[in-house]
């Protein structure tokens, strides 16, 4: 089921035409992509493929992919990107994207301190000049493909 006055769930309906960025990777349950106001190379955002607006929404099989989910990607942004740690974060309060989602982080060692915890925010909210390219996310998004599709072929 989706809504047709969300952002995601317009996303969700032109799934198959989608760049690189907008579908890094998914499932029958999730689509991961590349948050595009970000200055943060590797932000992603993990979003539920039907309309949900809060956790409990889930289904038992949406919230046992989601924890894969979570950590399949911390592991792959670690290995794309150097990060240290991932964060995990889920608000999905803002204007416009009530749709449920979560934000998975790349928290390199390099990071300032003002934006660490809850100030990684701030790395939304930069100047266009600073943000990730079309280009850049879409490069991502192939690394992070061939991560994945790495650890799924190494089990």
């Amino acid at each position: 089921m989706t809504n047709p006055d969300c952002y995601v769930c317009g996303k969700e309906a032109e799934f198959d035409d989608l760049p690189p960025r907008e579908r890094v990777a998914s499932d029958e349950h999730w689509r991961v992509a590349h948050a595009f106001n970000t200055a943060l190379p590797g932000w992603l955002v993990l979003l539920p493929r039907r309309h949900v607006t809060a956790v409990h929404e889930l289904t038992d099989a949406e919230a046992a992919a989601l924890g894969l989910w979570q950590v399949r990607l911390s592991r792959a942004l670690r290995s794309t990107t150097g990060c240290d740690k991932t964060y995990v974060i889920q608000f999905a309060e803002a204007e416009g994207f009530a749709h449920a989602h979560f934000h998975i982080v790349p928290r390199r060692a390099d990071l300032p301190p003002e934006h660490r915890g809850p100030g990684v925010f701030e790395l939304l909210r930069r100047p266009d000049q600073e943000q990730v390219s079309a280009d850049d996310a879409d490069r991502m998004a192939h690394a992070l493909r061939a991560r994945l599709a790495e650890s799924v072929s190494a089990r």
